[in-house]
């Protein structure tokens, strides 16, 4: 995927962000300043498909068009202050916005795929008291072109014939608290005619924030992700600490509920392991029955630790037992290794300093 030839540095700008529109709600906009719908199919193709970002270089467009165009819109929105290469291939990236807002998106390369992690928030509101973004505090939503443009960022930078395969909405924020801009960068990502990926590629993840949950579920035939991490309520309050205003009944009784999940791909849940506070044999136990009537996959992630928290992982034997136990029950479960954990991007690590630099 190329990259552009010409752009200018970041800068803030009045101008609209023709990624911060989905394409249909593009074409309306089109026709509504006079220009016919199908410019705007044309445009995402060089933007999306192409990896065009310089409205010079789009030569189907007529040079009235080009120059009005760059007159009135804007493309990108995200440059690339600083890249980590761990030593297991993940790459973790900050990402500069015009505001000086710093976001982190990290690559993940497999045999099989290419996974990218994208944030939907400048920090996170969640305060989840075992994850290091959750200690920054919440500072804004970020817009869905700045949601976007991770996506375009960050395939600039793979060597060819990898592209990007899978997204996964798990990076800094709760997705759920920024929907409406979730939402437009998910139409964008499955359309056809911009990046389309296959709606089962892309996978949103939350700690439960009911409310908006079938509404998420409404956008595409998506996969939902539910951070659960605890198998009772007094763990989970201490965990997730929106568990005190939606506890476990309600979020498991509303995803047993919604017709959306009961005809969809299954829910993975997230759980998170954590030495001596939800890793205990009862605790294996107890999840079986806790995800009784939900269609669903268990990811069990080891603890990633970080400066910022007093819990640790598992011993390697406590986790084989605790796996041993629900195989036992008969649960698709996945145990997930840390992957870039020595450049700070594996999960529950993703939390810039203060001072900008690398996460710890």
């Amino acid at each position: 995927m190329r990259g552009p030839s010409n752009y200018s540095p970041l800068a803030m700008s009045d101008r609209p962000n023709l990624k911060d529109y989905s394409l249909e709600r593009l074409r309306e906009c089109f026709v509504g300043e006079g220009l016919p719908a199908y410019r705007a199919d044309q445009i995402a193709g060089w933007i999306y498909q192409r990896g065009v970002e310089d409205f010079a270089e789009m030569s189907d467009l007529d040079r009235a068009l080009r120059e009005r165009l760059q007159a009135e819109w804007q493309i990108r929105c995200l440059e690339i202050d600083r890249l980590d290469r761990s030593t297991d291939g993940t790459l973790k990236a900050i990402l500069l916005a015009a505001d000086g807002a710093q976001v982190e998106s990290v690559l993940i390369p497999e045999a099989d795929r290419t996974t990218l992690c994208v944030s939907t928030q400048v920090g996170c509101a969640m305060a989840c008291t075992f994850c290091a973004t959750g200690a920054l505090g919440f500072t804004r939503n970020l817009t869905t072109a700045e949601i976007v443009e991770q996506v375009c960022r960050m395939r600039e930078i793979l060597d060819e014939p990898r592209k990007i395969t899978n997204i996964v909405f798990m990076g800094m924020g709760e997705p759920l608290l920024n929907l409406a801009a979730v939402s437009e960068a998910i139409a964008i990502l499955v359309n056809p005619k911009t990046f389309a990926m296959a709606p089962r590629r892309v996978t949103v993840s939350t700690v439960g924030v009911l409310p908006k949950i079938e509404e998420l579920l409404a956008v595409a035939p998506i996969n939902l992700a539910v951070s659960l991490h605890a198998t009772t309520d007094r763990v989970r309050d201490q965990l997730v600490p929106l568990n005190q205003r939606y506890p476990l009944d309600a979020l498991l009784d509303l995803l047993r509920k919604l017709d959306s999940v009961n005809h969809r791909r299954p829910v993975f849940f997230e759980y998170t392991l954590i030495e001596g506070v939800n890793d205990s044999l009862e605790d294996a136990r107890r999840l079986p029955a806790l995800l009784r009537g939900i269609p669903s996959k268990l990811n069990l992630i080891p603890m990633n630790p970080h400066p910022e928290s007093v819990y640790r992982p598992p011993s390697d034997a406590a986790i084989d037992a605790f796996l041993r136990v629900l195989a036992g029950a008969g649960m698709t479960v996945t145990l997930r290794r840390s992957r870039g954990d020595d450049i700070g991007a594996a999960c529950g690590q993703l939390a810039l300093r203060r001072t900008g630099a690398a996460a710890a």
